[in-house]
């Protein structure tokens, strides 16, 4: 299996964490949350990852500056998820394999998944994956068009969709695996032309595809990994997910 490089976004601030920590530094169950994001990768067999950080960056540098295989990537200016991985560039370029690209605020991303994503990957080398989920309840998700013969067609937000498409219950959870030459490329077509002046890591999928590149959405993520945080309450919510499940483990 080729070797991947994990690009982790853990650049914001947790303002709505009612902490003056960066959010990736908030605990759960007695640990940062970023943490249990690291752990996932490593228990993938992931042993290169690239750390996104901005708001307080020291801060992460000394807490996980200790764990092996990471490089800290300083994004100053926080100008979307499409930026925090424009700023990878220099590591993107070195690396010749799957980019594997999610978020540092889900503590409760599975091995297991992230496994079937780069498995599914090595088979047959797409531009890019998207791992997704079916949820009961989308609402705020951006959700998965597929074509009528089920490929992947174009991620739409909640608020653009179609009264149809808000019906969709497969939704987009920010963990891609990129090839590394066509990641390069789409960041290169990236624009921040939108009312926030933001670049978006979301639009990677739909511009490979426009070009005729096969861009697949594999549903293998479990209900648990839409669980991310960016409040006290979700934390909450995390947290008692987290000891339902080892205890449930512990039972076994």
């Amino acid at each position: 299996m080729s070797e991947c490089l994990a690009i982790v976004m853990a650049a914001g601030k947790g303002t709505r964490m009612q902490s003056d920590l960066p959010k990736v530094l908030c605990r759960v169950c007695g640990r940062p949350m970023v943490d249990f994001v690291l752990d996932a990768l490593t228990e993938s067999g992931v042993k290169q990852m690239a750390l996104v950080v901005g708001y307080r960056a020291d801060e992460i540098r000394k807490i996980l500056g200790q764990r092996s295989g990471i490089v800290f990537v300083e994004q100053q200016e926080q100008l979307g998820t499409g930026h925090a991985v424009m700023v990878c560039r220099d590591e993107i370029a070195r690396h010749d394999g799957p980019v594997l690209v999610l978020a540092g605020d889900s503590p409760l991303t599975q091995s297991s998944s992230l496994t079937a994503l780069l498995e599914d990957f090595q088979r047959d080398r797409p531009a890019c994956i998207l791992g997704t989920l079916r949820k009961e309840n989308p609402h705020g998700l951006g959700r998965i068009v597929r074509d009528t013969a089920g490929n992947f067609e174009a991620i739409v937000e909640e608020k653009d969709a179609t009264p149809e498409q808000r019906q969709i219950n497969e939704v987009n959870m920010s963990t891609y695996v990129f090839d590394s030459r066509e990641l390069l490329h789409a960041l290169d077509q990236l624009d921040n032309d939108n009312q926030q002046g933001e670049y978006y890591i979301t639009d990677c999928p739909g511009i490979l595809k426009s070009e005729g590149k096969e861009v697949r959405a594999l549903p293998v993520l479990k209900p648990c990994e839409a669980l991310s945080v960016n409040t006290i309450e979700q934390l909450q919510i995390v947290e008692s997910e987290m000891r339902r499940s080892a205890l449930e483990r512990q039972q076994a």
